[in-house]
């Protein structure tokens, strides 16, 4: 989803939505101690998003805003250094994981046992990710749906 005025850099998150994301961590965190894990995970995964390459950023940031308006239910924590969502019972669901972790030319959009993908005997469990585009968002948007449903 590209940003919708001028304050974004590289179609990544906007001041704006920077600052939301930290008042959303402070009011976690004030909502106690379920709200401060919560918060913390926003946080280490804002953190490590904001540790990548620049193309790998960009990517990670549209994945992230797309999988939370997709599916607030959703947790965002840290999986092997990757930000990635997690359902109620903990299990991860979704996972980002840059390209510059592995040294890959794309980087991934990742789906764990939790999500519902199942497709009869054999379904994709990831995905190549080069640019953003309304065409991946979209895709990416239906494969969250599916995935929490």
């Amino acid at each position: 989803m590209p940003a919708k005025n001028a304050t974004a850099t590289s179609d990544g998150f906007s001041a704006e939505e920077r600052a939301a994301m930290k008042e959303r961590a402070a009011e976690l965190r004030a909502e106690g101690k379920k709200g401060a894990k919560k918060a913390d995970g926003l946080q280490a995964v804002l953190d490590r998003i904001a540790e990548m390459a620049p193309d790998d950023r960009v990517l990670a940031e549209r994945v992230h805003v797309a999988v939370t308006t997709t599916a607030p239910e959703l947790s965002p924590k840290t999986w092997y250094g990757m930000p990635a969502y997690a359902n109620a019972e903990g299990k991860i669901v979704v996972f980002f994981q840059d390209a510059g972790k592995f040294n890959y030319r794309y980087s991934t959009l990742g789906f764990q046992e939790a999500a519902n993908l199942d497709d009869g005997d054999m379904w994709p469990a990831s995905y190549a990710l080069q640019k953003w585009s309304p065409a991946v968002e979209k895709k990416v948007v239906e494969l969250v749906k599916a995935a929490v449903s």
